[in-house]
């Protein structure tokens, strides 16, 4: 049984090999620099968002993102009017691509972050403080040349233990190293 355990062992690192081999030749590293402007329960709040991201394979990569808010926005509550903006976000992705053609991929992004946002008026207790969410979306980018491209993409965040949930519309510049 060792012996068929082994050998079954041996077989697979043989075959897999060259696969390992062709996703380390193909990793694409990258980073982005975006503007995202994101809507929380009636309040649109804006935000510089880094990314740094790899593409393993060209169907399949993984990238972090962190934000910072630099807008704010004013809504109304049962409490009064209260300004809302995001401080920060930090989240991970899985990101799926589609290869349209040589300059264009469609992407699909899911993960986990968390978001922390303030408010000026302390019966606005919903938008007051950390959220974790589960976040998922879709994108286009398109590469301008071997190493620059510009990425859209619409970001959906549900936040747990929360009704409060966002929709993130970004554009921004992408660098391939």
């Amino acid at each position: 049984m060792k012996t068929l355990i082994a050998a079954t062992l041996v077989a697979g690192s043989v075959l897999a090999a060259p696969m390992f081999a062709q996703a380390q030749s193909s990793t694409d590293i990258y980073g982005s620099l975006n503007y995202g402007q994101t809507r929380t329960k009636g309040a649109d709040t804006g935000a510089i968002q880094g990314r740094v991201g790899a593409k393993l394979t060209p169907y399949f990569g993984v990238e972090g993102e962190v934000a910072g808010g630099v807008d704010s926005d004013t809504v109304y509550t049962p409490g009064g009017p209260a300004r809302v903006k995001m401080q920060h976000q930090v989240a991970g992705y899985a990101v799926g691509y589609l290869p349209v053609n040589p300059n264009l991929d469609l992407t699909a992004r899911v993960g986990y972050g968390t978001t922390k946002f303030s408010t000026n008026n302390p019966a606005a207790t919903q938008f007051d403080g950390s959220r974790d969410s589960w976040n998922y979306g879709v994108g286009a980018e398109y590469k301008l040349d071997g190493k620059n491209g510009i990425r859209a993409d619409w970001t959906k965040s549900e936040y747990t233990k929360s009704d409060l949930n966002s929709n993130t519309v970004s554009v921004g510049y992408v660098r391939h190293f």
